[in-house]
């Protein structure tokens, strides 16, 4: 796997942090450098098999969702090459695959929404006839789609640690009642307007992750990844059927082939097959392909 990333490696810039798949550095005191890598997690673990292209898909992926939605909310990203704030000699590790975005005031929520009843949805549907505190009509089925998007929000952890779905009152304890209805609304409108365009290109948005920002002057903004392959569920419209789970352009067909490996969902996990890594690709080379082209 000689074009894969799994761990970055700039010595031109400090390291701010290791995410799940996101190595940050700071470039200075305003701009910091994002690089996208090939790492894989599934159940909040990051496996040791790399997925060949990831990164540059995904940033693919999100550069193209930024510029699309810009006119919804403002955006990190600032315009700037990534090539040209590392060393020379680092710039094969940028290239395609990392982007300079505005230093903000990360938000301590992801803001999560919900198309269609499925993954965690439907297994809290089943058992309460709600979603994160959210009552639905009796009798959906597994993939129906929602009358409205739900905005059901979850706390953030760290690496090895579980994300904590939380109901719309604890989301305003954690941010302020007037701070959560700006995310809240931002986060429909974003999702409903990819899903209306994901549409027409065969392809179901079932839910998403955001994640947003604060500028020094309070401005509301879209950070992080934004509409990939990682962040959501993506369903081909011409294989959905209620009551299925549909097939996923995302990594779920990881997550399939972990939940019948045997493995008890804790680190570390375990080394992908050489099949299960080639399809992956392709399921995200299928999502850019299809989103942009």
């Amino acid at each position: 796997m000689s074009d894969t990333l799994f761990e970055s490696s700039i010595q031109s810039l400090p390291l701010i942090h290791k995410g799940k798949v996101r190595d940050i550095y700071a470039v200075d005191d305003r701009r910091m450098l994002i690089v996208t890598t090939d790492r894989l997690s599934a159940f909040d673990v990051v496996l040791p098999t790399p997925i060949p292209e990831k990164g540059r898909v995904l940033t693919a992926v999100a550069d193209f969702w930024f510029r699309r939605l810009a006119d919804i909310l403002p955006n990190q990203l600032t315009g700037d090459a990534p090539e040209s704030v590392v060393a020379p000699e680092e710039r094969d590790q940028v290239v395609g695959r990392a982007i300079v975005v505005k230093r903000l005031k990360a938000l301590p929520i992801e803001a999560i929404v919900r198309g269609y009843l499925v993954g965690s949805g439907w297994a809290d549907y089943q058992k309460t006839g709600m979603v994160c505190g959210i009552a639905l009509p009796a009798g959906l089925r597994l993939a129906d789609k929602l009358p409205e998007p739900l905005f059901t929000p979850s706390t953030k952890a760290a690496v090895g640690a579980h994300d904590e779905n939380i109901d719309y009152p604890r989301c305003e304890a954690l941010l302020g009642a007037e701070l959560a209805a700006r995310v809240r609304d931002a986060a429909i409108a974003l999702y409903r307007a990819a899903a209306d365009y994901a549409l027409t290109r065969g392809i179901i948005i079932a839910d998403t992750k955001f994640e947003f920002g604060l500028d020094e002057n309070g401005t509301l903004t879209l950070i992080d990844e934004v509409l990939t392959p990682d962040s959501s569920r993506f369903w081909p419209v011409d294989q959905y059927r209620v009551g299925e789970n549909p097939p996923s352009f995302d990594k779920q067909y990881v997550r399939d082939w972990l939940t019948t490996s045997g493995w008890n969902k804790r680190a570390p996990g375990p080394e992908l097959p050489p099949d299960v890594v080639a399809r992956t690709a392709d399921k995200y080379r299928e999502a850019l392909r299809r989103l942009t082209t």
